[in-house]
């Protein structure tokens, strides 16, 4: 398998494929037909070979290729511009999925930037370890549709051109394919294979464009009638109805709600990424397209995470694309579990995924999320669908929190490190049962409703009471931290407070009593959740707390948490906007201001969010994109324009 990037730089697709690709338009990764997995593509390259010249690959930065990058604007189609010093060639690339269906265009022109005429061959060399299995994989060329098919166990794609291939071959290796010759085998239980386009005789200042077509079907068949619909058309004929589609898209989202170009030019790019990591068949949501499917560095982001997706549902309610949470909060109902939980996060088809343990905030969130949903809509058919799941739901919470403490159980953290009874998470549960009260009022159950804002009233209180960290001058983290046996030993050698549970077998499990970190979630407590009011002096302290504690020198923005080591350590695009939704809430409007002037300015060439920024260079350090990046920046200046509308009407009203 080929080395991929962690970082890549654009995605393109239509909801059912999903393709990410870097700065030189390489594609290295293509997600169908769903867009979290199988994933099939393990490397497609693109190259030139100028008559009495050696092969270059102009997707590269060798041979002097340069590149220029964007997205067509209000577009999810990706434009490349690629020129070498080296060659009389340039080639200018579109890269777009055709909205609806299941093909991929790749469209190259090549423009003689020289004095003379210029003969030459274009080579595009693809392998596909379909469903990422080494095995089985088969190459075949299809003579009566020009194409070379790579197919397995049910998945098969079809390249071709709506120009006639001169060569190809199927099953070759990457040494050979850099001689530039094709043999003309057709079939080969070998990934890879090969095809090339012959011009002749381009004058100078003249082009040609070669599209490339990748169409998808669960069998031959389907394969080919997609390729052939394709053909039908010119690759601009796809191109001219991609952007009508896609610019019809952001026109229907609600417009941006404040001033300024660079602000309202990442409001649409949120629009349009908004929609591709949204599945078309099922209504997931996932944070983010895998990049690290060795699990290398981290435990993958290609997943449903409902925390993660109630703050994006939020948010595109906000922007006017309440379908896609229509769907999503559909989708919920097939993720739950039957005791009432949602667990960690979960397959596009609502089937567990990898796990570590419950997170107490992801059911909690979705039930947050879908009141939220409520609100923006006011839809009573939607609030009857949820009811059956909102009850189990609230039951699980009830039955999670302990009557001695009044806190929920511990659990696994927000950012699937730790096990305690964190206060985010028990903020969190405050949101989800007072939510599922809202539902059961609205819904005439006034009896559940009744013991579940109780039940939330009393988590409030401990926290206030239980969670409170004078010393520190913020809300502890969380309660009953679980620790390694050695580091517990320290802690208690140093004064702290802990004790040692007896499991099972003989097991057990030591547990220091507070956890102190400054941790950018316990603003989660005011917002969204409100188990204490934003403007509580404690959460003004907490907050101050946290900025002053988690701002990073010389770059700027707000990392995790005081000793966070994950990839470094960086500041984070949605952990800065947190702290600008707090400051929204306490009316700092100048402080929010500033804190997303510095997401903005840290969005990627192509404008994208990324996760993280490193903390020393300033560069995209992890994930792109990530769509609660997206989310955060949506709902930041969605708030800041209401909360700036307000002052303006106060201030008007003073005058008078």
């Amino acid at each position: 398998m080929n080395n991929k990037p962690f970082l890549v730089d654009a995605i393109i697709g239509n909801s059912s494929f999903l393709a990410s690709l870097g700065r030189t338009g390489r594609m290295y990764r293509l997600w169908w037909p769903n867009i979290d997995t199988p994933q099939h593509v393990d490397a497609m390259r693109v190259g030139l070979q100028v008559e009495g010249k050696a092969l270059t690959w102009f997707d590269g930065e060798q041979d002097g290729w340069q590149h220029d990058t964007a997205y067509v604007k209000r577009s999810n189609v990706l434009r490349v511009d690629a020129r070498s010093s080296e060659q009389p060639i340039s080639v200018e690339s579109l890269h777009f999925a055709v909205p609806e269906g299941n093909v991929i265009v790749r469209q190259y022109t090549f423009r003689n930037e020289g004095e003379e005429t210029v003969s030459f061959r274009f080579l595009l060399h693809s392998c596909f370890l379909i469903s990422e299995n080494g095995l089985y994989n088969t190459t075949m060329f299809q003579p009566s549709a020009d194409a070379l098919i790579h197919f397995r166990n049910g998945y098969f794609f079809a390249l071709s051109s709506a120009n006639v291939c001169a060569k190809f071959q199927a099953g070759l290796s990457w040494d050979e394919v850099q001689l530039g010759e094709l043999n003309g085998n057709k079939i080969d239980m070998r990934p890879d294979g090969a095809m090339s386009w012959d011009v002749s005789d381009l004058q100078p200042g003249e082009s040609v464009t070669i599209p490339v077509y990748i169409a998808a079907g669960r069998n031959e068949e389907q394969a080919l009638e997609e390729l052939a619909a394709a053909k039908g058309k010119t690759s601009e004929e796809l191109l001219v109805l991609t952007n009508g589609y896609w610019n019809d898209f952001v026109d229907a989202a609600a417009p941006c709600p404040i001033e300024g170009e660079d602000i309202k030019e990442l409001y649409e790019r949120s629009v349009l990424m908004f929609k591709l990591m949204s599945d078309e068949k099922t209504g997931s949501i996932i944070a983010a397209p895998e990049f690290d499917e060795n699990f290398q560095r981290c435990g993958g982001y290609s997943f449903c995470w409902g925390r993660d997706a109630a703050f994006i549902t939020t948010a595109l309610d906000k922007a006017g694309l309440s379908e896609l949470s229509d769907r999503f909060y559909a989708w919920t109902l097939t993720a739950q579990s039957p005791d009432g939980s949602w667990q960690q996060r979960h397959y596009h088809d609502g089937g567990l995924a990898p796990s570590w343990g419950l997170q107490i905030d992801e059911g909690s969130s979705i039930l947050w999320g879908m009141w939220q949903h409520y609100i923006e809509k006011q839809d009573l058919a939607f609030a009857n669908e949820v009811w059956p799941s909102v009850e189990r739901g609230a039951g699980f919470l009830l039955s999670f929190i302990e009557e001695e403490s009044g806190l929920p159980k511990p659990s696994i953290d927000l950012w699937e490190e730790r096990e305690a009874s964190h206060t985010y998470s028990s903020a969190a549960v405050y949101g989800g049962l007072t939510s599922a009260a809202s539902f059961a009022e609205l819904l005439g159950h006034s009896k559940l409703a009744k013991e579940w804002r109780s039940a939330a009233a009393r988590v409030a209180f401990v926290i206030m009471d239980e969670c409170w960290n004078e010393e520190g001058s913020s809300f502890y983290r969380g309660l009953n931290l679980k620790v390694s046996e050695d580091k517990y030993e320290a802690a208690i050698a140093s004064g702290l407070s802990g004790h040692i549970e007896q499991l099972d077998k003989g097991y057990a499990k030591h547990v220091l009593k507070h956890d102190p970190i400054i941790d950018i979630s316990l603003l989660g407590i005011a917002v969204p959740f409100g188990a204490v009011a934003p403007e509580h002096e404690r959460m003004r302290r907490t907050a101050d707390t946290i900025e002053a504690a988690l701002t990073v020198p010389g770059v700027g923005g707000i990392k995790r948490y005081e000793d966070d080591i994950y990839i470094g350590g960086n500041p984070w695009i949605l952990t800065t906007l947190w702290l600008a939704h707090y400051r929204v809430a306490t009316g700092d409007l100048a402080a929010a201001r500033k804190l997303l002037d510095w997401a903005v300015a840290h969005r990627t060439e192509v404008g994208l969010l990324p996760e993280q920024i490193d903390k020393v260079t300033g560069e995209t350090a992890w994930v792109v994109p990530l769509t609660w990046s997206h989310a955060m920046f949506v709902l930041t200046i969605f708030m800041l324009a209401e909360a700036e509308e307000k002052a303006v009407s106060a201030a008007g009203t003073v005058a008078n």
